[in-house]
């Protein structure tokens, strides 16, 4: 399986690129990954919150291929434990989906069709994070996720 992480808008803050980084080189050791920056939109003061995400939601949707299957990070998603969440990838993986993409949407979340698209919404928490913040947490999570599949010492519980 692989694994799509697609964000909308680049990461500002260098502290953030770098945690970013580390994790985003160590991912590919377990299985191949994507990491696409959606560019922020221009010109965005006349337009609504809704019609940002409609924009939006015609980018991310432009990323996603016949057969891939799309969950988005999302404050009203599933919540999972790191050991749950490590379940969830391998049940994915055993199940035979080929790509399996999560979004990071922008600040006002996401458009009605991208969550008409998306087969499930994930939670990192019942806290709200920046969109940049959530980038590095998911991607911590993520090879979290990776080495409890492979029974690596990484996560102690």
């Amino acid at each position: 399986m692989k694994i799509k992480l697609v964000v909308v808008g680049k990461t500002d803050l260098s502290y953030l690129q770098e945690g970013i980084q580390v994790y985003h080189k160590r991912i590919p050791h377990y299985l191949p990954f994507d990491y696409v920056i959606i560019p922020d939109l221009k010109n965005t003061r006349k337009l609504s919150e809704e019609q940002q995400k409609e924009k939006e939601g015609e980018l991310i949707l432009g990323q996603i291929k016949p057969g891939d299957e799309l969950i988005l990070l999302d404050e009203r998603g599933q919540n999972f434990r790191s050991t749950e969440f490590a379940r969830f990838l391998e049940k994915k993986m055993l199940g035979g989906v080929k790509t399996l993409v999560f979004v990071i949407g922008g600040p006002y979340g996401f458009s009605q069709e991208v969550y008409q698209k998306a087969s499930g919404k994930v939670s990192l928490s019942k806290m709200t994070f920046s969109h940049q913040l959530i980038r590095l947490i998911f991607s911590e999570q993520l090879y979290r996720a990776l080495t409890i599949i492979k029974g690596e010492p990484y996560h102690h519980e």
